[in-house]
C-alpha cells in the first residue's frame, strides 16, 4: 500500500511525484494502473498530433513520451542497483539534453507508444521480482536518497505528472 512509503527516507524533491499517485494498493498495482490511464489517453492521440507542442520551446507529444521512457529506464537502473545493495552514489542526468538528442520527432508515434509499454512491462516484472527486503534498500542518486520502493512510486507519479500535462495542455 502507498502508506508503506511513509516510513521511507527519500529526498523532498520527489514528494511531488509520489503525491500524484493514487492509493491503488501495492507499488506493482500503481505501476499497472498508471500505465492503464496513460494508454487510455494515448488512444485519443493521432499520429499527426504526435509532433504537436502546445507552445514554442515546449516538447512535442513524442518528445514527452520518450522523456517518460528515458526517465523510467534510468530509475529502473537505480532500483536494481539499490535492490542489489550497490552503495555507489549514482549520477544525475539532464532530461532536456536527453530529449534534445532523442530523435523522437523522427519516429512514429505508434512505435514510441509500443516502446513505452514494453519498458513499463519490464518495470512491472522488475518490481514483481523484489521482495520486501529489497524494496526497503536505499541508495543515493544525484545526491538524493531513495529507497527502491520510493522509486516505483516516483516512476508512476512522474508518468502521471506528464500525462496530466498532456491532457491539460496538449489535448484541450
Amino acid at each position: 500500500m502507498k502508506t508503506d512509503i511513509n516510513s521511507h527516507n527519500f529526498a523532498e524533491y520527489f514528494n511531488h511525484y509520489i503525491s500524484l499517485v493514487k492509493d491503488f494498493g501495492s507499488v506493482n498495482d500503481v505501476l499497472v494502473q498508471s500505465r492503464k490511464r496513460t494508454n487510455q489517453l494515448l488512444d485519443l492521440v493521432t499520429e499527426e498530433n504526435g509532433s504537436y507542442a502546445y507552445a514554442d520551446g515546449k516538447w512535442t507529444i513524442k518528445e514527452l513520451l520518450v522523456h517518460i521512457i528515458d526517465t523510467e529506464r534510468i530509475f529502473c537502473n537505480r532500483a536494481v542497483r539499490f535492490a542489489r545493495n550497490d552503495k555507489t552514489d549514482l549520477p544525475g542526468y539532464d532530461h532536456d539534453d536527453y530529449v534534445g538528442y532523442s530523435g523522437a520527432n523522427e519516429r512514429k508515434l505508434s512505435e514510441i507508444i509500443t516502446e513505452l509499454n514494453l519498458v513499463r512491462s519490464a518495470t512491472e516484472a522488475l518490481f514483481n521480482s523484489f521482495n520486501d527486503e529489497m524494496l526497503n534498500r536505499s541508495g543515493t542518486a544525484n545526491n538524493n536518497k531513495l529507497t527502491v520502493l520510493s522509486i516505483g512510486y516516483i516512476m508512476a507519479g512522474h508518468e502521471t505528472h506528464h500525462i496530466n500535462i498532456l491532457e491539460e495542455r496538449y489535448m484541450n
